[in-house]
């Protein structure tokens, strides 16, 4: 433990906070900047007199949960939260489960992209977020239970509208091969996390395929770089398929994007106008 690098940490991100961030009053007698000692505390759910103590460098060890009030309070990022533990000599607890909150920014640039599609998944192929694009290139996920918001259940137990899977994309076996061997990666990083658990089983239970190729314990995947989706409305589109990793969230940001000028982008144009509402195509 550095308590004196911690202590002066404490004091610099507690000056940098004005008290109308955190739904506090100014008032006319505040002498430094940021917040009070006392407000930290009563944010953090700690004493006055132990958060002083860690400022003046004389406390003990702060628990793990001591420390989460402390980034609570002090509205830390992921980076700093981790800087601080470490200066507590308390290293950061491992998620026990894949992270499932996607930062802001990440949903700005989403809805930035109107000609492209475009979600982010979590470790374990639960669908976090997407743009409107993406719903109405495949569907409207507002619209299912979080439970059926994942890829790797979709392609593997249905439902299979018309007989397709997933959405009719052309690398349907693929991506179910590639994302078993992904999934058993992301098993082993979370022990402890009674969703990816009750994932595999039910899975493994419910599909003789996944359990074949859960099986053979193959954990490298490369992804299809390019796919058709068969569009009930607008026919095939193909599309580029770039995935980005957000290594700090261990989760995936999947694009699509149509070739200029090529028929898949009029088809995407068209599916940003049609969204995901139902039309009679029969006629």
């Amino acid at each position: 433990m550095d308590r004196r690098e911690l202590a002066d940490f404490l004091r610099s991100r507690r000056e940098r906070i004005a008290p109308a961030d955190v739904g506090l009053p100014a008032g006319t007698r505040r002498r430094t900047p940021g917040l009070r000692r006392e407000e930290v505390a009563q944010l953090a759910y700690i004493s006055i007199e132990y958060y002083t103590r860690l400022e003046q460098a004389r406390a003990p060890h702060p628990s793990h949960e001591v420390l989460a009030g402390l980034s609570r309070a002090l509205r830390l990022s992921d980076a700093e939260r981790d800087h601080l533990h470490h200066l507590a000599g308390a290293p950061p607890l491992p998620a026990a489960g894949p992270p499932r909150a996607v930062r802001q920014s990440i949903l700005d640039l989403m809805e930035r992209l109107p000609q492209a599609a475009a979600t982010v998944t979590s470790a374990s192929f639960e669908i976090l977020a997407w743009n409107d694009l993406a719903a109405a290139l495949m569907e409207d996920f507002s619209a299912l239970p979080r439970r059926e918001r994942n890829f790797v259940r979709r392609v593997f137990l249905g439902p299979h509208t018309n007989g397709q899977r997933l959405y009719g994309v052309s690398d349907a076996d693929e991506f179910a091969r590639n994302a078993t061997q992904r999934l058993r990666a992301t098993a082993a990083r979370y022990p402890d996390d009674p969703e990816v658990a009750e994932l595999v089983a039910e899975l493994l239970d419910g599909s003789e395929e996944f359990t074949r190729l859960w099986q053979s314990h193959d954990v490298s995947a490369e992804p299809s770089q390019r796919k058709t989706f068969q569009h009930p409305l607008v026919g095939p589109v193909t599309v580029n398929c770039d995935a980005l990793a957000i290594t700090d969230r261990d989760q995936q940001l999947v694009i699509y994007t149509a070739a200029p000028g090529s028929p898949s982008e009029q088809a995407l144009r068209l599916l940003s106008v049609i969204g995901t509402q139902s039309m009679d195509v029969t006629r």
